[in-house]
C-alpha cells in the first residue's frame, strides 16, 4: 500500500502542478445564493436534528428530515439503502460526471447540552451532537440541492448525488454503503467535517479495528469449590496484561483503547462469561492487520492459560484516509473566494466562556482560513468511515470552524455551539464551500482528470477488504420492528 512516506513523494510532485482556476462562474455566484437562500431551512433542519439527538442506526426522525426535504426539492430518494433503515441516497440529473456528497446525522450517546456556554444537559442522560453532525448533513444537502438547480437549469450537466450516510461514530454506514457498490459509478466524492478551524484537509487519518473478545468458563462457588471453577474473569485479566505488555512494543503511532463490559456479577461465584470490547489504532490498515493479529494471539494464550474459550469478533472500522491533493487546492482556493468566516462580538464571547469553563486559553473562535499544507505528516487524532470511501472513489475533504478553538471534541462544548449561531454559520460556510467546488468539479474536466490521476497512483496495488464481519448491518432490533410495521 501506499504508506505516509509514499504520500509525501507523491505531494513534492504535486506542489508544482498549477492549482484549478476558481474564479467565480455564473453557475458558482448563484450555488452560492441558493446556499443563502436555504439558509433558513438548514438552520431549521440543523436544530431539529440537533434536538432529536438520535445515536448510530436510531436517526429514523433525523434521515427523515434530510430524505423529505430532498424529495421536496425534486431528488429521487432511495431509502433504506444497504440493509440500513436509516441510510438513503438522494439523486437528481443523468449521465456523467457523477458527483456524490456526503452527510452524516448521528449522536453521541451520553453528551446532552443546552445550547449554552457552561454545561447543563438538554435532557439527562440523553445524547448529544459532540461532533456536529446536526450540521454535518444539513449543509452537505443544501449543496447538493444547489447543484441540483443548477442542473434543473441547463447551468451545469451531469448527476448529483447526496449520500445519507448513517452511524459513522460506531458501526460506519459508508463501509456498508461502499460494500453494496454505492459509490462505484462516482467520479468524485466530497465531504466536510465540523471543526475549529478552516483547513483543506490534507493528511489522512487513523486506521481503526473494533472487535470484542469473550471468555466461556465454567462457574463455582468462589469459596466452597472454586477449583471446580475457571474463570473467564481470569481470562480477561489475562488478556488485559498480556495487551499492556504489548504497549511496550508497538510504534508510537499505534494505540489501543478498551472497556471491559461484563466481568462477573457477584464475588462469591467464579464467573462463566467475560466480555471485553476492544479498538486498536495506527496510521494504515497495514499496522491496524498487524495489531489485530498480535491481539487475537493474546486472546488464545489467555484462554488456555486460564482453562477457559475465547471467541473473537471483529464488529467494525475504519481505513485510513487516501488525501488527494489536487482537490485540496481547489477546494481552499474556494475558500479564499468566499473569504474569512466572521463571527460577532457575542458568539466570541460565547466561545471563550466555554475555553475558560473547560480550562483552555479563551482564544474565541477562528474564522480565518489556514494555510494549504502539502506537507501534513503521520496523521493525528481519530478515524472515520469516510476514509473507505476514499478508497473506492476519489474524496476531497474538508473542516470549517463550528465550535471554540481547542475545545473538547465529542463533549458538551461541541453540543452546545452546534445548537446556537456559531454552528449554524460554519454549517453555511461549509455549504458554500461544497457548492462551490463541485461547480468546479463539473465545469473543468481537466481538475477531474487530475483528482483521479493522483487517485489513481495512491491506491494502485492495495487492495481494499473493509474491517466489517460477511454479516448484515446490527441494525437495533426496535428499529427493525418499527420498519415491518
Amino acid at each position: 500500500m501506499k504508506r505516509a512516506t509514499t504520500f509525501l513523494l507523491v505531494s513534492a510532485l504535486l506542489i508544482a502542478a498549477p492549482a484549478v482556476s476558481t474564479a467565480a462562474s455564473k453557475a458558482k455566484e448563484a450555488a452560492v445564493a441558493s446556499n443563502d437562500h436555504q439558509q433558513p431551512e438548514m438552520i431549521e433542519m440543523a436544530d431539529q436534528i440537533w434536538a432529536y439527538a438520535e445515536t448510530a442506526l436510531r436517526e429514523v426522525q433525523s434521515a427523515a428530515v434530510l430524505a423529505d426535504y430532498a424529495e421536496a426539492r425534486g431528488f429521487k430518494v432511495e431509502r433504506g439503502v444497504a440493509e440500513m433503515p436509516t441510510a438513503f441516497i438522494a439523486t437528481y440529473g443523468m449521465g456523467k460526471p457523477v458527483i456524490g456528497v456526503m452527510g452524516e446525522y448521528d449522536a453521541l450517546p451520553g453528551i446532552s447540552q443546552k445550547a449554552q456556554p457552561t454545561q447543563e444537559p438538554y435532557e439527562e442522560g440523553a445524547a448529544g451532537h459532540g461532533c456536529g453532525h446536526n450540521l454535518f448533513g444539513t449543509a452537505s444537502l443544501a449543496a447538493a440541492v444547489a447543484i441540483k438547480e443548477l442542473i434543473a437549469d441547463g447551468e451545469l450537466q451531469g448527476t448529483i448525488r447526496f449520500y445519507g450516510t448513517p452511524a459513522e461514530e460506531s458501526v460506519g454506514g459508508k463501509v456498508y454503503m461502499v460494500r453494496a457498490g454505492l459509490f462505484d459509478d462516482v467520479d468524485v466524492a466530497l465531504a466536510w467535517h465540523p471543526a475549529d478551524e478552516i483547513s483543506a484537509d490534507t493528511d489522512s487519518s487513523k486506521a481503526l479495528a473494533d472487535f470484542i473478545v469473550e471468555f466461556k468458563g465454567k462457574t463455582a462457588h468462589a469459596s466452597a469449590d472454586p477449583w471446580n471453577g475457571r474463570s473467564s474473569l481470569d481470562a480477561i485479566e489475562l488478556f488485559t496484561h498480556g495487551i499492556n505488555l504489548m504497549r511496550e512494543h508497538i510504534k508510537p503511532t499505534a494505540r489501543i483503547h478498551y472497556v471491559i463490559q461484563d466481568g462477573g456479577n457477584v464475588p462469591n461465584v467464579v464467573p462463566d462469561y467475560a466480555k471485553i470490547w476492544c479498538w486498536v489504532r495506527d496510521t494504515d490498515h497495514v499496522g491496524v492487520n498487524d495489531l489485530l493479529e498480535r491481539a487475537r494471539a493474546i486472546a488464545e494464550g489467555a484462554a488456555l492459560a486460564s482453562g477457559t474459550e475465547a471467541t473473537f469478533t471483529l464488529q467494525a472500522g475504519d481505513w485510513e484516509m487516501v488525501p488527494n491533493f489536487e482537490g485540496s487546492k481547489i477546494v481552499h482556493d474556494n475558500f479564499t473566494w468566499l473569504g474569512p468566516l466572521e463571527f460577532t462580538a457575542k458568539e466570541q464571547e460565547f466561545a471563550k466562556e466555554i475555553q475558560r469553563v473547560t480550562d483552555k486559553e479563551p482564544v474565541g473562535l477562528k474564522g480565518e482560513i489556514q494555510p494549504l499544507d502539502l506537507d501534513p505528516g503521520l496523521p493525528e487524532g481519530g478515524s472515520t468511515d469516510v476514509a473507505d470511501v476514499s478508497w473506492k472513489v476519489p474524496t476531497l475533504h474538508f473542516s470549517v470552524t463550528t465550535a471554540a478553538y481547542d475545545a473538547p471534541w465529542h463533549a458538551w462544548p461541541v453540543v452546545a455551539a452546534g445548537g446556537m449561531s456559531i454552528g449554524h454559520k460554519g454549517m453555511n460556510y461549509a455549504a458554500k464551500t461544497l457548492a462551490a467546488t463541485m461547480v468546479d468539479l463539473y465545469e473543468n474536466p481537466e481538475a477531474r482528470a487530475a483528482i483521479k490521476k493522483e487517485f489513481d497512483e495512491r491506491t494502485e496495488g492495495t487492495v481494499y477488504k473493509p474491517y466489517i464481519p460477511d454479516a448484515p448491518p446490527p441494525v437495533p432490533a426496535e428499529v427493525l420492528e418499527a420498519q415491518a410495521e
